[in-house]
């Protein structure tokens, strides 16, 4: 019964050879569609359906792909996507003419066409454009697929988002939004007196964040390379600058695992305030996704899975040691001696290296037994000193530094810092992370010595931050993987 099913299946390649066939019978007709290079298209799919009374009877030209058609004697329906949605298209021999409703009832789905006609709703109230004037402009020679949700591969989803947003409408709607939320971002930056600067990708040293670069060549200048892992150094130098307000949206690589919420590329923002410190990103942070929550999704409630996020103001405060101490019951601030927090750690079955201090453990506790509980928009402040070597110590403990995190939904939303702007300290602070370098942690910032230059020209006192758009974007949309929300995520390559 399955071999007989599989021998009725149409072979794909046969099909697209019929398809290949009619493309050469019109070229051969001097009717090749690839020769048309503009069209006049005035309109949109969503504009003519949630404004029809504003179009009845009016003459509209679409454009899209034809996604639907029955035929049906001297009068044929077909259903024609653009990037909006969809609409129908009431196709007839008497409107058209002999010959170009031939040529209409030979076009395939798939196939990409333009449609002059009027609007109308049909007597089952479905609204309709009637179609004077229907021209084929590219034609497709692959079959699309009849049920691409069916498809228990969701790897080719991804390799091949370009049918993935043809067939799936959530898909196209998650991108929207993402460009939606990045337009937001821009323009509550905007009115905040912020302007947008981009630096560089290749740069000579990967810092501003602990984590493995990528390393290329450069044939013209014979030197190696690498991929930028953050952008916050060339944007501090801004701030040296003069600047006083800068931020980025771009590109950074990390070559690091890829799961639910890892690419090795993604979108990072960072921006950088003069003459402000953490306290000033939390206000910055809290109105922002309070902003992106009402203006992308309508509310400040936004629901994610089974779960109901507020991103009401103000936002949940708490130290990192208070939570640890919540969670475990161990105070921290108690513990006096590296040797101690080890114990600590083998005691609750915590691994950690040799070159790990106390600070060190702290993190790791926190990531342990707090991250994931972490469920509504919360501050998690006042991290310890070793592992946060570009930022401002507390004045009334030098053991802590005056830097927060967001966490929502268990991950962590964004990293600020009161930044660092005592060049003296950057420079001991770098030597700390040469000496893990030279340890074996390849995740280990270096000494940046025209970023110490800029430093010592003078800094002013300064509030920095940085925010996943990803991962922002999941939220927002309601996704469930990175993969998701990235047009092209980083896959492996087939057949390796």
């Amino acid at each position: 019964m399955g071999e007989e099913k599989r021998a009725q299946q149409p072979n794909p390649s046969s099909l697209r050879q019929v398809r290949v066939e009619k493309l050469q019978t019109l070229q051969a007709e001097g009717n090749d569609p690839f020769r048309i290079v503009t069209y006049d298209q005035t309109h949109h799919t969503a504009e003519i359906v949630n404004d029809f009374d504003a179009f009845d009877g009016k003459d509209v030209s679409i454009a899209g792909r034809l996604m639907f058609k029955r035929v049906m004697g001297k009068a044929s329906f077909c259903n024609v996507q653009d990037r909006d949605g969809r609409i129908q298209c009431y196709v007839t021999r008497d409107e058209l003419g002999e010959d170009a409703y031939k040529a209409f009832k030979k076009m395939d789905i798939g196939d990409i066409v333009g449609i002059k006609g009027f609007v109308f709703r049909t007597q089952t109230g479905e609204i309709t454009v009637h179609a004077k004037e229907l021209v084929l402009l590219a034609k497709s020679l692959e079959q699309l697929p009849e049920k691409f949700h069916g498809l228990t591969d969701t790897d080719i989803r991804y390799r091949q988002r370009y049918v993935d947003l043809i067939m799936n409408e959530e898909v196209r709607e998650t991108f929207k939004k993402r460009s939606q939320i990045i337009k937001e971002i821009r323009n509550f930056l905007d009115g905040r007196d912020f302007i947008e600067v981009e630096t560089p990708l290749l740069v000579e040293n990967a810092g501003g964040a602990s984590a493995r670069p990528f390393i290329t060549h450069a044939n013209a200048l014979d030197e190696d390379f690498k991929l930028r892992i953050s952008l916050e150094l060339y944007l501090k130098r801004l701030i040296v600058g003069g600047l006083e307000r800068v931020y980025e949206i771009g590109r950074v690589f990390r070559n690091e695992g890829i799961d639910t919420r890892h690419n090795p590329e993604f979108t990072l923002m960072e921006l950088y305030q003069a003459y402000t410190d953490y306290n000033g990103m939390m206000e910055l942070t809290e109105a922002m996704f309070n902003h992106l929550a009402k203006t992308v999704c309508g509310s400040e409630t936004v629901k994610y899975g089974d779960k109901e996020l507020d991103f009401s103001i103000p936002f949940k405060r708490a130290t990192m040691y208070d939570l640890v101490k919540e969670a475990t019951g161990i105070d921290f601030d108690a513990v006096q001696t590296d040797e101690e927090a080890k114990a600590l750690a083998k005691e609750h079955h915590i691994e950690f290296e040799d070159r790990h201090k106390k600070g060190d453990i702290v993190s790791l506790f926190f990531e342990e037994y707090c991250e994931d509980k972490l469920v509504q928009p919360t501050f998690v402040l006042d991290h310890p000193i070793e592992i946060s070597p570009l930022t401002k110590k507390k004045p009334d403990d030098p053991s802590k530094v005056e830097r927060f995190e967001l966490f929502i939904n268990g991950w962590e939303m964004a990293n600020a810092y009161s930044e660092l702007n005592d060049p003296i300290d950057q420079r001991e602070r770098f030597a700390a992370q040469d000496a893990n370098a030279a340890a074996g942690d390849e995740e280990a910032q270096h000494t940046d010595e025209d970023f110490l230059h800029a430093m010592e020209i003078g800094m002013p006192p300064t509030g920095g931050i940085g925010y996943g758009i990803d991962r922002l974007t999941m939220l927002l949309t309601d996704s469930q993987a990175i993969r998701d929300v990235l047009l092209f995520p980083t896959l492996k390559t087939l057949g390796k």
